[in-house]
């Protein structure tokens, strides 16, 4: 049983369109206490070449509420228009350059001593995250 006080939170984004990870990609956390409490922004980080953040800030004592804030526009644009210049028929693939999702903004609810591991597997029409490990 864990004695800490706070939660601690980690993700990674794996871009299932292609099969790797995405790396670049700014994430932004915000804590709050209780369910009608001011979110606070903690600070940020942005995926390595492993699609790992592994740098996320801590979370302050109390913390009942996690929002994670993926900026996946810029990391989904280059990489649709990367995508679409590899196949023969890259014109009509093209949206041009628009990004459906511009963002992925994810808010769970978290326990004192837990660790949090939210991954978030990423498409260009798509996302799904859950709790990892």
């Amino acid at each position: 049983m864990s004695t800490s006080t706070t939660a601690s939170v980690s993700t990674h984004i794996l871009d299932t369109s292609v099969g790797r990870p995405a790396a670049g990609v700014a994430v932004h956390l915000a804590a709050r206490t209780g369910r009608d409490g001011d979110w606070q922004a903690r600070g940020g980080s942005a995926t390595d070449a492993d699609g790992r953040c592994k740098d996320l800030p801590a979370l302050p004592e109390g913390t009942t509420h996690v929002r994670l804030l993926f900026e996946v526009e810029p990391y989904l644009a280059q990489t649709v228009n990367e995508q679409a210049d590899a196949q023969q028929d890259a014109p009509a693939n093209r949206d041009g350059g628009a990004v459906f999702f511009p963002e992925v903004v994810i808010t769970f609810v978290v326990t004192p001593g837990e660790h949090y591991h939210v991954p978030l597997l990423l498409n260009p029409f798509g996302y799904s995250v859950y709790r990892g490990s």
